[in-house]
């Protein structure tokens, strides 16, 4: 059976501003669309005096006695100060305060741990703080969890500083640490450096990508595409052409090249047996019968 949906029952929010009509006072204080006082006016003629003028009559000090109302185009206002809300959201800095439990008789592979998270979120310019949980009788030996405390921060020097020293709090004992002037000037040095990358100097010594670039040049260039130079083949062997003496040391046989009667493509003089056909099987039957039939 579905699990029946649950519905919300609260009202939706509703401006509590009170604007025009919704004025119910009998005379308000009112001040004019150019920010003068007028006076205490019935709250008729202050509504009249508005709408003259194509305006809104707005209750800006409804605790005051009379209220105070002013004359104004209330939804330009509202814009107006949903766009300094937005920019004051934009301009404000958001701070994250992390938490990291201790034990005072922690062992030193898992402080070096926890100790390595705090260092992470201080260079994440966040906030931490760090809590020493005590639970028996070790609660009446606050000054462990305090030695422990300062020993973390002290490590932790260069990375937070002490923003709230240790306090006793029950069973629990904490300590907030803030990140460091170093880390925050750090992070703006680093936001500078990667806006402005250095350039390589005039006489630097040639990488990969130079590798490659000369690469792309002697691919461009027409030896490239098999015009090889006189005395060369593309793949750097001698080339002999045909009827002119070898040169000393070199293979008369080009690689890759068909190899003349006589030769092997192997270099070496013995031509491997070739396997006789059917014509010269049948030869050499009749020649051995007839010297069969000689010899009998």
């Amino acid at each position: 059976m579905p699990v029946p949906r649950k519905f919300d029952r609260r009202p939706p929010e509703r401006d509590q501003t009170r604007i025009n009509d919704r004025i119910r006072v009998p005379e308000v204080r009112l001040i004019g669309a150019d920010g003068k006082q007028i006076g205490i006016v019935k709250t008729a003629e202050a509504l009249s005096y508005a709408q003259e003028r194509d305006l809104d009559l707005v209750e800006v000090a409804p605790d005051a006695r009379p209220p105070v109302c002013r004359v104004l185009d209330y939804s330009k206002y509202k814009y107006e100060q949903a766009q300094k809300q937005k920019a004051a959201r934009r301009h404000q800095q958001q701070i994250t305060v992390r938490e990291i439990k201790f034990r005072p008789k922690i062992a030193q592979n898992d402080y070096d741990t926890k100790k390595g998270h705090v260092a992470r979120f201080l260079r994440h310019r966040d906030k931490v703080k760090i809590t020493i949980m005590f639970r028996g009788r070790e609660v009446t030996h606050p000054e462990r969890g305090t030695a422990l405390l300062e020993r973390l921060a002290g490590e932790l020097s260069e990375l937070g500083v002490v923003e709230q020293s240790p306090v006793q709090d029950g069973r629990n004992m904490t300590m907030l640490l803030a990140p460091s002037k170093a880390v925050l000037a750090g992070e703006k040095d680093k936001g500078a450096e990667d806006g402005h990358e250095e350039q390589p100097a005039a006489g630097h010594e040639p990488t990969s990508s130079d590798a490659e670039q000369a690469d792309a040049e002697q691919a461009d260039s027409p030896s490239a595409d098999g015009a090889a130079p006189d005395g060369a083949t593309p793949d750097g062997a001698t080339q002999v052409s045909a009827g002119a003496p070898a040169p000393e040391g070199a293979s008369p046989v080009s690689a890759g090249a068909p190899a003349p009667d006589g030769a092997t493509p192997n270099g070496s003089g013995v031509a491997p047996e070739a396997e006789p056909s059917l014509e010269e099987e049948a030869a050499s039957g009749a020649r051995g019968s007839r010297s069969r039939g000689a010899a009998a």
